[in-house]
């Protein structure tokens, strides 16, 4: 599997930490967040890192070159940052098979094997892990559905009144499909190539998407504070069963 880690954001809301560098390079507990994915992505199988890069992009080339760890890299330039699926389209010559694909913002330690396992074992269409989050939270998010079979039927981009508090957290699996439907969105409200839109249309299509429950944690690291509860919680210095039901 190749692996898609998507690193072109500008990191507005984490400023200061961002001046001089794009939000993947600010370090979490003495390594860049990028480090962190693509330590895993390797660990997960991944045989080639494909980055989108755009904001600031000279500061990761410059450090991790063209290889990491003995896997090739190679980096595609988001030249406008709108949206996930427009930064997903810029890998798709690099891609004829299923694939990962990561928020190169994203801190996890979960159950990301299991992910990769249930694209393989069942051949669905795609594969997500997913978190229920406190409800007054998950409009930040982009919102899932599922039946009962743990299959996604909806999904939608930071509703203002949300149908579940289940949402997607940043890794995935995907076939080639998700090309198609990334080039049929439409932007969004926000201006935006929403990587959920194209999702939707992909589950309207009739693929199947399985959903994974967290086992474990992630966090989003948009504001500064992210970045310090996430060196805690690396640190042990958090109880993170009692922090997710608080």
């Amino acid at each position: 599997m190749k692996a898609v880690v998507l690193a072109a954001g500008k990191g507005t809301r984490l400023r200061p930490l961002t001046d001089e560098k794009p939000k993947g390079m600010v370090e979490v507990d003495g390594k860049p967040i990028l480090t962190r994915c693509f330590e895993q992505l390797v660990e997960l199988g991944a045989d080639e890192l494909l980055v989108v890069v755009g904001y600031k992009k000279e500061v990761i080339i410059d450090h991790y070159g063209d290889e990491f760890e003995g896997t090739p890299i190679t980096y595609a330039h988001q030249r406008d940052q709108s949206g996930l699926a427009h930064a997903l389209l810029t890998v798709e010559e690099h891609i004829d098979d299923d694939f990962m694909l990561m928020l190169g913002d994203n801190v996890f330690d979960a159950n990301l094997v299991d992910v990769v396992r249930r694209q393989h074992e069942d051949r669905a269409d795609a594969a997500f892990l997913v978190e229920e989050v406190p409800w007054e939270d998950a409009d930040r998010y982009g919102v899932c559905e599922t039946n009962k079979y743990g299959e996604i039927v909806e999904v939608v981009e930071k509703p203002e009144d949300p149908p579940s508090n289940l949402v997607m957290t940043g890794f995935y699996t995907f076939t080639p499909a998700i090309f198609h439907a990334c080039h049929l969105t439409q932007p969004s409200n926000r201006g935006e190539y929403e990587i959920s839109e194209a999702i939707d249309l992909l589950i309207r299509s009739g693929r199947t998407i399985d959903a994974i429950r967290i086992d474990g944690w992630r966090i989003d690291v948009g504001y500064p504070e992210d970045r310090d509860e996430a060196e805690r919680r690396l640190a042990g210095e958090v109880d993170v069963e009692a922090a997710e039901t608080a």
